[in-house]
């Protein structure tokens, strides 16, 4: 029932959207120069795919970029922070979180992936390592005498060990 709903809504909304024009540039900072013709970021003439893309791509904002924003929102009036972030088509979430990163780290660019461990801590991990290397050596070096015992054991046809199974 309610799929053929959905269908016929989701069909109408691309009829909607066909004639829409795309902005120029790679999407991920919105605040462009407006073009000569008061087009403003939008490109005139440049019509998107009729095509609704199945995967929207995550929006990437630089450090300059929120250092930007943060400065304007700063001299923004009462009010008129709203304003610019319609404008910019950010949420005010975005903003606070964004100021809680300027205060911790400055909003220098991050490095992405496993963060590195420094101090004392590094030498324990490195301590511990090595010792966990070398013990695996030595128990490999430990079943190799005793699978070589227990070959030897089956080799003269002497009993094993009660604790060593032969094979």
């Amino acid at each position: 029932m309610y799929k053929g709903i959905g269908e016929s809504m989701t069909k109408s909304r691309e009829k909607k959207l066909k004639g829409v024009f795309t902005p120029v540039g790679d999407g991920g900072e919105r605040s462009e120069p407006k073009s000569p013709t008061g087009g403003g970021a939008i490109a005139q003439g440049s019509l998107s795919s009729p095509e609704v893309s199945a995967k929207s791509s995550r929006r990437k904002h630089t450090a300059e970029y929120k250092l930007r924003i943060l400065r304007e929102a700063d001299a923004c009036p009462p009010g008129g922070i709203g304003p610019l972030l319609r404008r910019e088509g950010l949420y005010a979430s975005q903003l606070a979180q964004w100021r809680k990163q300027q205060a911790s780290t400055g909003l220098a660019p991050q490095k992405r992936g496993r963060k590195t461990i420094n101090g004392p801590k590094r030498a324990d991990i490195e301590r511990l390592e090595r010792q966990n290397r070398r013990l695996s050596e030595e128990l490999r070096k430990a079943k190799l005498i005793i699978d070589v015992q227990k070959k030897l054991c089956v080799a003269l046809g002497l009993e094993p060990h009660p604790g060593m199974d032969a094979e």
